[in-house]
């Protein structure tokens, strides 16, 4: 019997979007049985279309290559800025894009949950989410979770 890893992902921004699909990827190649919940603005990692943000704002950690005041941040433009810096640097580094994390996790069966409460809550048309995912609710979800060996919220 495999170990299980569950996985709650909730954040809709490029540097919330990695840690979920970079631990169940790697989980899965260990030979985990994995599930991700997406629910709320992780919903977004879902979109067909993934055009995801860096969140500066409200992220003191964030490594800048030079020291910027959050009213910098808060200038229109800087988010658009500052994403375009961290995909460069990505690149630069070798880092998988979201889109290559996301196919190897569904390659790798890692199921995908999209929380249909969340869907109806803003409207959501399913046909703009990637083929292979499921719908359910929280119930859906802990049946896997609740058998879990590991279980993030993230």
């Amino acid at each position: 019997m495999s170990k299980k890893l569950a996985i709650i992902a909730t954040k809709g921004s490029l540097d919330w979007a990695y840690p979920p699909l970079i631990l169940a990827s790697t989980a899965a190649a260990l030979g985990y049985d994995v599930q991700i919940f997406f629910t709320f603005y992780g919903l977004k990692m879902l979109n067909k279309n993934l055009d995801l943000q860096v969140t500066s704002i409200g992220n003191p950690g964030m490594p800048m290559p030079m020291p910027m005041p959050v009213l910098l941040q808060a200038l229109p433009g800087m988010q658009s800025m500052m994403t375009a810096m961290m995909k460069q640097k990505m690149k630069a580094k070798g880092v998988a894009s979201l889109e290559d994390l996301r196919s190897l996790c569904q390659e790798a069966e890692v199921k995908f949950i999209a929380c249909q409460m969340t869907v109806d809550l803003f409207e959501m048309d399913p046909k703009e989410f990637i083929d292979g995912i499921e719908f359910g609710g929280a119930a859906t979800f802990f049946e896997f979770a609740g058998e879990s060996d590991i279980c993030l919220y993230i």
